[in-house]
């Protein structure tokens, strides 16, 4: 097997922190590594030193002899031309503009087009031109669901080696077979795909949090030898006083990220009546043809709502429409009395950059450094000197997050969300998907991202070709096959060679899924309800369901058994602190007290332990 680049102990650096220090990886023909680690750790900088677009600081890079690269940068430059003079020319180049939705801006100049098309085009161009190794950023960043799905499968038929970086959990999992996690200046290779690195860095977690225990339970015993008394410790060796002062004075690495998302607290309570979309057409101009037709959408106050199609359908629209930020060419959108929407685009707010962010967070309606305001940025990991600091110092996934901050701030009890997994780390993403499982308010969100969109939503609609909005029975899964379907037969009948990128069936699925993530439905199973129709049974509802009853969706149960698991590990957590507590207890009293205690916690993890495998069952029955 040749080998394309070996990357000998190489090292970056930016003025305030080390990226990676000492980093080796051989990436040899055949091999689909994956990259991942939160905003800021150097994964954009891996791959453009692996490309050889940059050079490291330290180390060095052999490269196979006549291996070609083909890299696709997170923010390419595409220069002069056409788009379609950019891709090249030939059936192949079209259709692989055609299933990333540029076929109809084939003949656009490269400088004319947005930011999300040019990303599509460079994409297209190397894909289209063979390469030994393929660099990607970001590859699935504008791309739609059915354009996602074509890609992995473009992915997994290539011969070449491959080295990605995305926040797309479903693609590592399906065409990595490594993944190198930054963290922190250090670099960690897993032999795997996506759930490799999820096992890994939770049994990294583990030993980490046992050797605390360990350390504490030294320096507990350190510090009583210590307190002994004067005269006995002015006889002991200098080297253990020493020792136990290390001991009581070390403090376990702090986690990259250690805080949580729960703002629910500061949710303001929402009513019936949410936002009711009747008889709703929309057309840029009044003479044009209308980008959405006949829409009749209500949503219920505890939506979980998820909105696909294909790139340029309307689903940006539609979202504004409900935020009222454009008004109906024809019907009426009516928003409760009680409710109160935050929207967070695709572009973001625009944010002062001389400004500081807990000013941005405060706005203009509140004192800068509330409680809820500093309890709100802890939550979205702005702590230390963060808080402080000027916008234009942030990184760009700093500032997207600062921008989800704001939306929050607003104490919204509807959230529309567009796109919100571009420009997130996954960290960002699971902690993201967490805080909405508990959230009370109402929920619509536009995405790509299959785990995102699986985990968060209760039902699915899609914006058709004709403007209209249909229900999707069977989830992300069952649009992503029919649409791909569609697509391949439409690609069929222009008469494209048969060896063309044209979508193949679904392959076996390679793995196991990665933790979290739900398959498709099985055939029968009731997926999302219409546009219109009622969602998920009220939160609250226990136990199986009495005959005749609707079953919960899928996703519904999910979300219960992730809910659950966290409440388990916490009380797991309050066990192991009272075994500590009775472990040092002295006295009767003392010791009765901790021992109620235990007991009173372990009836608690009982319990919880009980109702998940009962939600565990229905969960499975529901598949």
């Amino acid at each position: 097997m040749a080998i394309l680049a070996d990357l000998q102990r190489v090292t970056s650096r930016r003025s305030d922190r080390v990226l990676f220090e000492g980093l080796s990886l051989t990436i040899s023909d055949g091999d689909r590594v994956g990259v991942v680690g939160i905003n800021g750790t150097g994964k954009s900088t891996l791959l453009r030193v692996a490309a050889g677009a940059d050079d490291p600081e330290e180390g060095r890079v052999v490269r196979g002899r006549g291996a070609i690269v083909g890299f696709l940068e997170q923010e390419p430059r595409l220069g002069r031309g056409r788009a379609r003079d950019t891709v090249g020319s030939g059936w192949e180049a079209d259709a692989v503009l055609d299933r990333l939705g540029m076929g109809n801006a084939a003949d656009a100049e490269v400088h004319r087009l947005s930011g999300g098309q040019a990303k599509r085009v460079a994409l297209a161009s190397v894909l289209v031109h063979p390469v030994d190794l393929l660099v990607l950023d970001e590859p699935t960043n504008h791309l739609d669901l059915s354009a996602i799905e074509w890609l992995e499968h473009r992915l997994l038929d290539r011969r070449g080696a491959l080295l990605l970086v995305s926040h797309d959990r479903h693609l590592l999992e399906r065409v990595t077979t490594r993944m190198v996690e930054l963290d922190r200046g250090r670099a960690y290779v897993h032999v795997g795909g996506y759930d490799s690195y999820l096992a890994a860095r939770a049994e990294r977690e583990e030993r980490a949090a046992t050797s605390e225990a360990t350390r504490r339970n030294l320096a507990r015993r350190e510090l009583a030898w210590l307190r002994r008394g004067a005269p006995a410790r002015t006889r002991k060796p200098q080297a253990r006083i020493d020792s136990a002062n290390a001991l009581v004075s070390a403090r376990a690495e702090a986690p990259a990220r250690a805080s949580s998302l729960d703002i629910r607290s500061l949710t303001p309570r929402l009513g019936d009546k949410v936002v009711e979309c009747r008889g709703v057409d929309y057309g840029y101009d009044a003479a044009g043809p209308l980008v959405l037709r006949g829409v009749d959408l209500v949503l219920d106050p505890r939506e979980r709502l998820g909105v696909v199609g294909a790139n340029g359908s309307g689903k940006s629209t539609l979202l504004e429409l409900l935020a009222g930020r454009r008004a109906p060419t024809a019907g009426s959108v009516e928003s409760g009395p009680t409710a109160v929407v935050g929207f967070y685009d695709q572009r973001g707010r625009d944010l002062d950059p001389d400004a500081r962010v807990q000013d941005v967070v405060a706005g203009q309606v509140r004192r800068p450094g509330t409680p809820e305001d500093v309890a709100l940025m802890e939550r979205f990991w702005f702590t230390g000197e963060l808080p402080f600091a000027r916008v234009r110092t942030l990184s760009g996934g700093e500032r997207r997050r600062l921008q989800l901050l704001v939306v929050l701030g607003e104490r919204p009890n509807v959230l529309l969300l567009d796109e919100p997994t571009n420009d997130f780390d996954l960290d960002t993403l699971r902690a993201l998907e967490d805080f909405l499982d508990d959230w009370p308010g109402a929920l619509v969100a536009v995405s790509h991202d299959r785990t995102f969109l699986e985990r968060t939503t209760d039902r699915l609609v899609s914006v058709a070709d004709d403007g209209r909005i249909r229900g999707v029975a069977g989830g992300v899964a069952a649009w992503v096959a029919n649409h791909a379907a569609g697509a391949a037969r439409t690609t069929a009948s222009r008469a494209v060679p048969a060896r063309g990128p044209v979508v193949r069936g679904q392959p076996e699925r390679r793995g196991a899924a990665a933790p979290g993530v739900r398959g498709a439905a099985a055939p029968g199973v009731r997926g999302a309800a219409a546009a219109g129709v009622r969602g998920a049974a009220a939160p609250g509802m226990r136990g199986a369901a009495a005959p005749g009853a609707v079953a919960r969706p899928p996703a519904a149960l999910a979300r219960e058994l992730r809910a659950i698991e966290r409440e388990i590990d916490r009380l797991r957590r309050r066990l192991a602190e009272l075994g500590e507590v009775f472990g040092v207890a002295v006295g009767h009293d003392e010791l009765a007290r901790a021992g109620r205690d235990l007991a009173a916690v372990q009836a608690e993890l009982d319990s919880a332990e009980e109702r998940w495998l009962e939600v565990a069952e229905q969960a499975e029955a529901s598949r």
